[in-house]
């Protein structure tokens, strides 16, 4: 089952089985300083996703649901009384390999939101990422898919990277182009107007100077 992981900065999620889109809320980070990419990068993690990660991973998806449906299509109630057997299916796709599920652990070790690579094949795989409400505007996002384009690369063992982003949707697109994403081709993301990204592994970018 293909997913197209739209990287929008909204809560999006595509990389969660055909429900990930690449996160930035739109609007986030303007009007707030923020500490530099490299200082974010030593006060997060990245965890692969685990069973126990379960109930922090629901109550994070509960506290911002409003928030991401500013944004996006809502994941609706059944995503939520099926959560158990669907993190099941996540945990199972990851041991597949044809998955790499993470969440994003912010300083203080609380869940600050998530980042995927779906659809891994032939060393290539799709982004997606969503960054909770109280993390927003701080460059989360962009150490985030600074760190997942590392694990990708020394892994993973993976070439490329794509993802997709609305036209309308700016905070993504800066948040890839900082970490080193170029646009390769026009598409149609959630049913509007949108970019296919794409970035190869190996040289850090300038990401955050």
């Amino acid at each position: 089952m293909m997913h197209k992981q739209i990287v929008d900065f909204l809560p999006g999620d595509t990389a969660d089985r055909g429900e990930f889109r690449t996160e930035c809320p739109a609007g986030q980070g303007r009007g707030r300083a923020r500490p530099s990419v490299r200082i974010l990068l030593r006060m997060l993690r990245l965890e692969r996703l685990r069973a126990d990660h379960a109930p922090a991973l629901l109550a994070f998806e509960r506290e911002n649901r409003e928030y991401f449906a500013r944004s996006i299509s809502d994941r609706g109630d059944a995503y939520f009384e099926e959560f158990a057997s669907l993190h099941r299916a996540r945990l199972a796709e990851q041991d597949a390999g044809v998955c790499h599920f993470h969440v994003v652990m912010d300083g203080q070790g609380e869940l600050a939101g998530r980042v995927n690579l779906v659809d891994v094949e032939e060393g290539d795989a799709e982004l997606g990422y969503r960054i909770g409400e109280r993390a927003a505007g701080r460059g989360m996002a962009t150490a985030a898919v600074q760190e997942v384009c590392r694990l990708a690369a020394t892994e993973y063992r993976l070439a490329t990277l794509t993802a997709y982003t609305a036209l309308d949707n700016v905070a993504s697109m800066t948040v890839l182009g900082r970490n080193g994403f170029t646009v390769v081709a026009d598409a149609i993301v959630g049913g509007r107007p949108g970019l296919r990204h794409r970035r190869r592994l190996g040289a850090e970018p300038g990401c955050g100077r």
